[in-house]
């Protein structure tokens, strides 16, 4: 019913739906609630995709799979990791992601409101993606105060990761840059000053504390503008990394050493499919890619017209977002091919200087081609000599390049930064690569926000009670504070720990339950009347089968892997930084970071046992108070 209105009411429902309202064509009047979700419909549209297309960094998410940034896994799985990431798109990322937007577009509610609708022993459900989204957000926004921190510095003459600093006493390079790289210097000690272990925190790092504060800053006005005010810059934001991958693309190609990273990116290593990481990896990238187990999908999708078709739009935007991963990991292995090959060959022209020198041999006698036979010949002719100097003889392998450019928590920055100093030109290849990052991260952080604040604001209590901007603030401002956490010299510890145990374990339990609810506590027949209704046809055998039966055992395989994973490590270790050798060692966790890792996980996943423990006990209670007065 169309009703009109006052300026206050009309702010009202701009407070409640924000992002996706925008009155400018209906001056004068409002619709009612459920209607002034359905103004959004052309909004969420724009707004799902950019946020499935753009939204995981990926993970950034997960920074054991930081090449999973632009959608590619750098664990050990390297070659074989492409085809479990695709059985996995069709076996959960579609199936998954068009359950979640019918649930959204069906109940009109939040994601806690949408399962309590389901059945109100499920409220811990939506509960739990809250929590895993607050979790998200407390550490996520680093990675755009990183992009910050390197943005800065993109405009300086040479960038300051392109050479070692001078010690002290102006008379060499810093001993620990030197034992590195130039980049993993700027990265360890100049950006993240780390810690040599997780038990010496340090103090907080000031320039990392105000880019982290001014990265929530932007979130909180992102948040508080709009779509209302900001139409125009959600096109740019949502094309412009396109336009500087498609910069980097045509630039990465013409790179020497480019089809390398290729090659390496596109040959399967079929042995990897047995190693359960590997199904774990491509699950996790689904999951973060695709936003599922958040509630952030829920949420956006409640805004959406009851008659969408979110059929179309799970399928589109789940072959888009698999495709521009794809495009993007061209243009990423494109730029470690020529990383790789450039410390390939640095490695053996150095090595065959070394020969040279040593053995006084004419130059152009030693080239990349006769390196090997030349050191057999070398090793039979001056046996002595040559076992003096073995220890200076690197064994240069492309093959150990390329695995060594696809691991770490730094890896987008310093293996890009490290491959931008080769360029020409290189400050303004650094500056659009570090502001599409921020671009990537601010889109990725709105829809985290998003997950938060739609089931605040979805209540009445609350909502009745504080403004909109008093609850998005209240919100930045606890994870900035708590944010400053990883912002300490052992911060990237724990921000490791909140990125590895946080959500994993935590988004296929919430995933799992999910599905079992709408198809067994719903009902998968009344599940398919419901979508009959609003998009006029009923799911075909593929969506009830995935839906049933193969996505909830897929889930729980994974689950059964991830223990068995768990069991067999052991004690779970973590990569420390050792300024004395220049680089990363491994260390046993000690016993309160294991505590903690243990609340992160049981924090979200007990909210499902209990909330439906909470609703029985209450439900079992207000029985008995009407049987006392009956």
């Amino acid at each position: 019913m169309v009703i009109f209105v006052t300026d206050f009411e009309q702010s009202m429902c701009l407070q409640s739906y924000p992002v996706f309202v925008n009155f400018d064509n209906i001056p004068g009047k409002v619709l009612s609630q459920d209607s002034c979700r359905a103004l959004a419909a052309h909004r969420l549209s724009l707004k799902i995709s950019r946020r499935a297309l753009l939204n995981r960094v990926s993970s950034w998410t997960y920074p054991d799979t930081l090449g999973s940034f632009f959608g590619v896994s750098s664990s050990p799985n390297k070659g074989g990791f492409l085809i479990p990431y695709l059985i996995m798109l069709i076996a959960e990322g579609m199936p998954l992601l068009y359950l979640e937007l019918a649930v959204g577009q069906r109940m009109r509610q939040g994601s806690i409101g949408a399962w309590k609708i389901i059945s109100p022993y499920l409220c811990g459900v939506g509960v739990a993606s809250v929590v895993v989204s607050f979790f998200l957000s407390m550490y996520y926004n680093v990675i755009n105060a990183w992009a910050f921190w390197y943005l800065f510095h993109s405009f300086q003459d040479p960038l300051p990761w392109a050479t070692c600093p001078l010690n002290s006493n102006r008379t060499g390079y810093e001993e620990e840059c030197e034992k590195t790289s130039s980049t993993q210097y700027f990265w360890y000690r100049q950006t993240l000053n780390i810690s040599p272990s997780l038990e010496a925190s340090g103090s907080i790092q000031w320039e990392q504390a105000l880019c982290l504060t001014l990265a929530w800053l932007v979130v909180y006005l992102c948040i508080l503008r709009g779509t209302a005010s900001t139409g125009k810059v959600v096109y740019v934001t949502a094309s412009l990394p396109y336009c500087v991958l498609i910069i980097y693309l045509i630039r990465g190609l013409t790179l020497h050493g480019a089809v390398n990273g290729l090659v390496y990116m596109f040959t399967p290593k079929l042995e990897q499919l047995s190693n359960p990481k590997t199904w774990i990896s491509a699950a996790t990238q689904i999951f973060f890619s695709l936003g599922l187990g958040f509630g952030s999908l829920i949420a956006f999708a409640s805004y959406n017209e009851p008659s969408n078709n979110c059929q179309r739009h799970a399928i589109i935007v789940s072959l888009i977002n698999s495709t521009t991963s794809i495009f993007a990991s061209i243009v990423t292995f494109s730029i470690y091919g020529f990383k790789a090959t450039f410390n390939y060959e640095s490695c053996i022209n150095k090595v065959i200087l070394l020969l040279l020198n040593a053995f006084d041999l004419e130059e152009g006698s030693l080239t990349a081609d006769n390196l090997n036979e030349m050191k057999d010949y070398l090793m039979a002719t001056h046996p002595e000599e040559y076992a003096q100097l073995a220890p200076q003889i690197k064994n240069c392998s492309l093959e150990a390049e390329l695995d060594t450019a696809v691991q770490g928590t730094g890896l987008a920055f310093i293996v890009y930064s490290e491959a931008i100093k080769n360029m020409e030109v290189p400050q303004l290849y650094s500056v659009l690569y570090f502001f599409m990052l921020l671009m990537l991260g601010i889109g990725s952080m709105l829809g985290n926000t998003a997950a938060i604040l739609t089931p605040l604001t979805d209540s009445r209590v609350i909502a009745s009670r504080f403004p909109k901007e008093v609850i998005s603030g209240v919100v930045c401002f606890v994870n900035c504070i708590i944010g400053l956490i990883f912002t300490m010299e052992a911060g990237n510890y724990w921000f490791d720990i909140f990125n590895d145990y946080a959500a994993t374990l935590s988004l296929l339990l919430i995933v799992l339950v999910e599905t079992i609810a709408v198809c067994y506590i719903y009902g998968i027949r009344r599940f398919e009347k419901d979508l009959y209704t609003m998009i006029g046809r009923k799911p075909n055998w593929y969506w009830k089968i995935m839906w049933a039966f193969v996505s909830p055992l897929l889930i729980i395989s994974l689950f059964i892997f991830y223990l068995t994973d768990y069991i067999l490590t052991g004690t779970l270790q973590y990569q420390a930084w050792d300024a004395t050798q220049g680089q990363l060692v491994t260390k046993d966790y000690p016993g309160y970071a294991l505590a903690v890792i243990g609340l992160l996980v049981a924090s979200s996943t007990m909210c499902i046992p209990l909330g439906a423990l909470m609703t029985f006990v209450r439900k079992r209670l207000k029985r008995e108070r009407v049987s006392t007065v009956a």
